[in-house]
């Protein structure tokens, strides 16, 4: 069963390796290992099985890259060490559901729902926006979620945010990357692009594109969870213990501030 699950993630989509990961790997390395600002705690974390963990992430969106420096840093605070695999969306899934993986770095609480292998950890850490983007001369106005069926649209595939808000419509083409996504909407091939704000923003200041657009606000804000996958329960309550104590005292939204200022530099 494990080597049939393990082929199906091979054949759900190849790996990518991007400088884009790189930089951030590079950062986490000589950046935020080295901040004096955080600090670092270690207890008790008995009951651990081991002391390293791989964790998914989805490839090529901003908002997985500011989650693979927080949680990394999570993690170090207890006194373990983990590394993060960006993958394809749907493979990065597979490989966290089925246990290949010991879980994924952030999900929608949806995500928890459909891989019922993987358990959310209580408390969100992170978040994101669902934001349409056009071109600039298209006078497409988009308020609502219902406004979206009106046009051709394109998401990232394996995306859960992008997956429910375009649920039941039919138009839609799915691409591997932001940069897929603004190449097919300046071909005026589909009308809307969709991905979370801080993405969509600097991918368009990244390539110089001054004719595409967000609209003026998102569609939707999600709170962010870290899932680990049900063989690695005994991490749960010591992650959820350690966001909610970083979250209390200011730490959290410091170490996200440094950590999309770090993602941001790297990719513009």
């Amino acid at each position: 069963m494990r080597l049939l699950l393990s082929l199906c993630c091979i054949f759900i989509g190849g790996y990518n390796n991007s400088v884009f990961a790189l930089s951030v790997d590079h950062a986490l390395d000589s950046n935020v290992q080295q901040q004096n600002t955080l600090v670092n705690r270690s207890i008790t974390t008995s009951g651990v099985n081991r002391a390293d963990y791989n964790f998914a992430s989805i490839e090529l969106l901003i908002e997985q890259e500011v989650g693979r420096i927080v949680l990394t840093q999570i993690y170090k605070n207890i006194g373990i060490n983990i590394t993060v695999s960006p993958l394809p969306g749907k493979r990065a899934q597979c490989s966290a559901n089925s246990g290949i993986k010991d879980g994924e770095i952030m999900r929608i609480w949806t995500y928890g729902e459909e891989n019922l292998n993987t358990i959310r950890v209580p408390t969100p850490y992170y978040y994101l926006e669902t934001m349409p983007f056009v071109l600039k001369n298209s006078d497409i106005l988009i308020e609502q979620q219902q406004d979206l069926a009106k046009y051709r649209l394109t998401k990232i595939r394996g995306v859960k945010h992008t997956n429910n808000i375009t649920k039941g419509l039919s138009d839609i083409y799915e691409m591997s990357s932001t940069e897929e996504m603004f190449k097919l909407l300046l071909s005026e091939k589909i009308d809307v692009a969709l991905t979370n704000t801080l993405d969509g923003n600097l991918a368009l200041k990244r390539f110089g594109l001054s004719n595409i657009i967000p609209m003026n606000k998102p569609l939707t804000r999600l709170t962010l969870y870290h899932y680990i996958h049900k063989s690695n329960k005994e991490l749960v309550p010591l992650i959820d213990e350690e966001i909610q104590r970083m979250k209390n005292n200011g730490e959290l939204a410091t170490l996200i501030q440094q950590a999309e200022k770090i993602v941001i530099q790297l990719n513009q």
